[in-house]
C-alpha cells in the first residue's frame, strides 16, 4: 500500500498489514542540534504523512520567526517572546484589557489565510502518495489565551460577557470558512487543535467546556466529513474526561499526552477512536534508555491497536535524545 492508503486502512480499523504509519514531529530546536541524526532518521523511517505548503496571495501580518530568540507578532496582532532558539516564545501582552471585550480593535482576524491558491495545494497532494494534512489548525481555546492571557480568559470564561461571546462568534464563523476552504482541496484530513489539559485534569471545568467549546468543534468536524475529510486533533495535557465528547462527535484521530493520562485510563477508548501518538516527551524520551523506550512502544501497541487504531508518532524536541526518537520507530517495526 501507499501512505496514503496506510493511514486510511488504519483509521478505518482494516490495517492488516505488518506496520502502523510513521509521524515524526520535529521542531527546529532537534534541527538545530541533531541535523546529521535526523536525517537518517527520515531516510531509514519515511514519513507517512506530509503537509502542501500553502501559497497566500495576501501576506498577513505576522513578523518574525515564532522559533527565535527575540520577539514575534502572530497573524492576529498577538505579541510573543522568546528566550530560546528552536522552542516557540510565550504572550506577554493582552490585546483586550477590558473585561466586558467591548474594545476588540486591535485584534486582526487573519482574512489572509483565505487567500490560498488551492489549485497549488491540490498539485502538491495530487503529487504526493502521503497522507496528506491540512496546514492550517483552527484553535480557539488558545487563541483566546493569547489574545486576553490566560488568566484573564479564565475569569472571563466564569461569566462570559457579551463581548466575549460576540468575538468568539466572530473567530468561529472565521474558522468555519477557513476549514471550509481547506475541505474543497485536494488534502485527506483537516486538523484542529488546543492544549486542553494541565498534569492531572481539564483546564477549565468539563460542563463549561461542553457548554462553549464543543459546538464548535462538532461544526469543525461536521465540515471536515461532509467533504468527504478525516479530522485529526492534538491536545496537550490530561484530557480523559473530554475523550468521550469526540468519539460522540466522531473525531478520527487524536494527538495526545497518552502517558501523561494513563493508558489504563485510555484503553477503554482503544477500537473507538485512533491514537495519533505519542510517546512521553517529558521523561521517556529525554531520559530513558531505548530499551525502555522499546518496552513503552510495545506497551502502546498492545494497548490501542486493533487492525490500526494507533498511529506510530513522537515528537523530536528539547531535550530529547535522537537514539530514543530512533528506537520508537524500530520498535514500531
Amino acid at each position: 500500500m501507499t501512505s496514503r492508503e496506510l493511514v486510511y486502512k488504519t483509521l478505518e480499523f482494516q490495517n492488516f498489514e505488518w506496520r502502523a504509519p510513521r509521524d515524526l514531529w520535529v521542531l527546529p530546536w532537534a534541527q538545530n542540534n541533531y541535523p546529521r541524526e535526523l536525517s537518517r532518521i527520515y531516510e531509514d523511517f519515511p514519513n507517512d504523512f506530509d503537509r502542501p505548503e500553502p501559497c497566500y496571495k495576501k501576506q498577513d501580518i505576522s513578523k518574525g520567526d515564532p522559533y527565535e530568540a527575540g520577539r514575534h507578532i502572530d497573524a492576529w496582532g498577538c505579541f510573543f517572546e522568546n528566550l530560546h532558539p528552536g522552542v516557540h516564545g510565550q504572550v506577554k501582552e493582552a490585546l483586550v484589557n477590558d473585561d466586558e471585550w467591548d474594545d476588540i480593535s486591535k485584534i486582526h482576524i487573519p482574512v489572509e489565510w483565505l487567500s490560498i491558491d488551492i489549485s497549488q495545494i491540490n498539485a502538491q497532494c495530487d503529487g504526493s502518495d502521503k497522507f496528506m494534512i491540512s496546514s492550517v489548525s483552527p484553535r480557539p481555546f488558545e487563541q483566546l489565551q493569547f489574545i486576553r492571557g490566560t488568566e484573564n480568559l479564565m475569569c472571563d470564561l466564569m461569566f462570559i460577557p457579551s463581548g466575549l461571546k460576540h468575538f468568539i462568534q466572530k473567530m468561529h464563523t472565521f474558522y468555519c470558512d477557513l476549514l471550509e476552504l481547506w475541505a474543497n482541496t485536494n488534502v485527506d484530513a483537516l486538523f484542529i487543535m488546543d492544549d486542553w489539559g494541565s498534569q492531572t485534569s481539564l483546564l477549565i471545568n468539563p460542563i463549561l467546556w461542553e457548554q462553549v467549546f464543543k459546538p464548535m468543534y462538532k461544526d469543525y468536524i461536521t465540515i471536515a466529513h461532509k467533504a468527504g475529510k478525516k479530522i485529526f486533533m492534538h491536545s496537550d495535557g490530561n484530557t480523559t474526561s473530554i475523550y468521550p465528547h469526540f468519539i460522540e462527535m466522531e473525531l478520527d484521530a487524536i494527538n495526545s499526552q497518552i502517558f501523561c493520562i494513563g493508558l489504563e485510563n485510555l484503553k477503554q477508548f482503544a477500537g473507538k477512536i485512533t491514537f495519533w501518538g505519542e510517546i512521553d516527551r517529558q521523561h521517556i524520551l529525554t531520559n530513558a534508555n531505548t530499551d525502555e523506550v522499546k518496552s513503552a512502544v510495545r506497551t502502546v501497541r498492545e494497548t490501542f491497536w486493533a487492525n490500526g487504531g494507533a498511529i506510530a508518532q513522537c515528537e523530536f524536541g528539547a531535550g530529547n535524545k535522537p537514539e530514543n526518537i530512533r528506537a520508537v520507530f524500530e520498535a514500531w517495526m
